[in-house]
């Protein structure tokens, strides 16, 4: 081989070769490239709360406070002089609170920042961008996939899905085009009764709303004078009911005889319906 540069070169080159092949080893990508996964951060945040009962209190006047626990017996709290209770919504600390205002607008509350029941709590609009001319038409804790009917005073409304209306924003997010009046848990509720000030009930299928995320809706009523009172989400199973100014429930076995077409004007109360014209006390 020494007198032979051929075979040399022929042996350096089989070296060159078998280095060349290594180090190509060496040099393989060992990351790759790919999407990003899709991480969850609420759920994220979520997971480091501590899930606890608690009682979201709000007072007539707009103060809130959550206590620890569940509240048996509402008639043991306490509010500054000339206030009172308004709403009492159990939830956890892990919960979202929905407030439904009454110019359209949903506000988004994390349970876990809300104030405790030591004391009197805080004011609802410290935490909020709401008028002192708005009120509160409802308060409730989200629960995912779970949709409501939302009605004006005008008598519009339309079937929400509440995911549509979760937003941390102070400004809150305008979903109801009108003066907000009721919003009830659709659930599984196959019919929709409804009430105008004229004391005139209709009933008819809730297939005949439409879902929306936002906006004004399809007329549920129509009113010469007035306009909507109250509204009732209810199962042809369970039959339409009403609750008396005693807390009393009031079974309805006619009320198939109030079913009519959506937007006609229906027909006076029964005999013996709630004076206030509402299938609930408020």
């Amino acid at each position: 081989m020494l007198a032979s540069d051929k075979a040399q070169w022929k042996l350096v080159g089989a070296g060159l070769r078998d280095v060349k092949k290594q180090l190509a080893q060496l040099n393989i990508r060992r990351s790759v490239f790919a999407d990003a996964p899709e991480i969850d951060t609420e759920a994220a945040l979520e997971a480091m709360i501590v899930r606890e009962p608690i009682t979201v209190i709000l007072s007539d006047r707009g103060w809130i406070r959550a206590a620890k626990g569940r509240v048996e017996d509402p008639s043991e709290l306490k509010f500054k002089e000339g206030d009172k209770l308004a709403f009492l919504v159990p939830a956890e600390t892990t919960d979202k609170l929905l407030i439904f205002a009454s110019d359209g607008r949903f506000f988004t509350l994390a349970c876990d920042k809300l104030p405790g029941a030591r004391g009197h709590g805080e004011p609802l609009r410290l935490m909020i961008d709401l008028d002192d001319k708005v009120g509160i038409v409802d308060v409730f804790v989200h629960r995912p996939g779970a949709r409501r009917v939302l009605a004006s005073k005008e008598g519009y409304g339309f079937i929400m899905p509440e995911a549509e209306a979760v937003a941390f924003r102070r400004a809150g997010k305008q979903v109801l085009n009108g003066a907000a009046l009721v919003s009830l848990p659709l659930g599984e509720a196959d019919h929709l009764a409804v009430i105008g000030d004229n004391g005139k009930i209709l009933i008819f299928p809730t297939a005949e709303l439409p879902e929306m995320p936002r906006g004004k809706g399809v007329k549920l009523q129509t009113y010469r004078e007035g306009g909507l009172r109250d509204a009732l989400a209810f199962t042809a199973d369970t039959g339409a009911f009403w609750i008396d100014s005693g807390g009393r429930t009031r079974t309805w076995e006619a009320w198939r005889e109030w079913v009519g077409r959506r937007a006609s004007a229906g027909k006076l109360a029964p005999k013996g319906f709630a004076g206030n014209k509402r299938f609930r006390p408020r």
